[in-house]
């Protein structure tokens, strides 16, 4: 499961740079082209750290596991579902972070439904795995109500990403910046051996 999550983390990944060009010769200068297509590196940066938090996040919470039941899978393809998704969302906000109204405010609820969708999944995949017992060591009572509560803020924030698009697209895409660098942090249980932040 782990080896097949990878591959489509690694695939979603890729295809961001996809939006990343420039013009070329006969269009200006090459700093002026980079400078006016900043948009596209601004979403490229923020969802390349998004998607690589999510996979370091994902061999955390597995490694804690020493099984996974056929629920399990599913999850972790509604997890995927979304991940792959995130290149095309991307795009999308990378071409109307410029644009007010009502167009960019869809761009922005697009993307931030998107990150929605994971952080639900995600946390989908921890309460199932913590009901099940699938985990090496069940953590203590306050132990688990400390980590769904951490692992879970996503679930709530997302939300609010979507209503900061109403703002502007450049709102949205700071505060999914700001949201990404939250989950930097270990948000799971932590088991003997575990080093904070890993």
């Amino acid at each position: 499961m782990e080896a097949f999550s990878d591959g489509v983390f690694a695939v979603a990944i890729t295809l961001l740079a996809l939006d990343l060009v420039v013009d070329g010769p006969g269009h200006g200068p090459l700093l002026d082209q980079l400078a006016h297509h900043w948009p596209a590196f601004a979403a490229y940066g923020v969802s390349f750290l998004t998607i690589g938090i999510i996979w370091v996040n994902h061999h955390a919470l597995f490694d804690l596991m020493t099984r996974v039941d056929r629920p399990m899978l599913y999850l972790n393809l509604l997890l995927l579902s979304f991940v792959v998704a995130i290149p095309f969302v991307t795009s999308t906000l990378a071409s109307y972070l410029r644009v007010s109204g009502a167009s960019g405010t869809t761009a922005g609820v697009l993307y931030g439904g998107v990150m929605e969708g994971m952080s639900v999944s995600f946390t989908l995949i921890f309460v199932h795995a913590l009901r099940r017992g699938l985990l090496t060591e069940a953590p203590r009572p306050e132990q688990r109500r400390a980590a769904v509560l951490r692992f879970g803020i996503g679930s709530v924030a997302y939300l609010g990403v979507m209503l900061l698009s109403f703002i502007s697209p450049v709102v949205t895409l700071v505060s999914a910046a700001v949201l990404a660098g939250y989950y930097v942090f270990q948000r799971t249980p932590e088991v003997p051996g575990d080093e904070p932040g890993i």
